[in-house]
This record gives C-alpha cells, structure tokens and sequence, in this order.
C-alpha cells in the first residue's frame, strides 16, 4: 500500500451552529460543498477537508489537561500566531500555549475538541 495524500478529518460536534461559528467565523475557514444528508458542515483547507459530524451529546474526552497537545488533535498552519491568538481571545476560546516553546498554540472548540495553530 502506498498512502498518497490526506484528504479531510471527520470531527464530531454536539451543536452544529456553536461549531460553525467556531470553525466558519473565529478560524475563518471557507465553507465547502456538501451533499450528504445527514447534519454536518464542511470546510475546504487547500485540497484537504475538514468534516464537522453531529453527533448528539459528544463530549471530548481529554486525557491530559495540563498540556493539551499531547491529546488527539487536529494541526493547522496560521500565517501570524499573535493575530490568530488575539481573535481566539476575542472570541472567549481558551488558548494555551505550547508547552514545548515553539510558535504554536492549541484551542478548543465548542465541544472540547482540540485545535493546534502553528506559525510556518
């Protein structure tokens, strides 16, 4: 088997609107196109998706709390980190710094999940 590409994420939310203001307005994600029938809302990053699943009553599960990156995570690129920081506080997101130094920090979303923003 030769694994060529990643092509989306499947995310779990309790509140599809909660999680779309979230991913659409604080991270600023692009809407994607969409044609399955069940509830959810996907967002285009390039050629990888991101895909928000409802899934009633979901909860993160976090294992380490004192140092978010080292839970399950999704990863992504920000162009300036102190901006994307402002905005998440802005917006009331928890914001934690990266315990190893570098130029990144995590969030989390409405249901818990955690999100990981790293300068390139």
């Amino acid at each position: 088997m030769i694994v060529t590409t990643p092509l989306h994420v499947a995310i779990n939310v309790s509140d599809l609107d909660q999680a779309q203001w979230f991913y659409g307005d604080v991270l600023g994600l692009p809407q994607a196109e969409r044609s399955l029938g069940f509830p959810g809302v996907w967002y285009q990053l390039g050629h990888f998706q991101i895909h928000l699943i409802v899934a009633q009553g979901h909860q993160y599960q976090m294992h380490n709390p004192d140092k978010w990156g080292r839970n399950g995570h999704l990863a992504l690129a920000v162009a300036d980190l102190e901006m994307a920081k402002a905005a998440l506080v802005e917006a009331g997101c928890p914001v934690q710094a990266s315990a190893s130094g570098r130029a990144a920090l995590f969030t989390q979303d409405p249901d818990g999940n955690i999100i990981e923003l790293s300068a390139v």
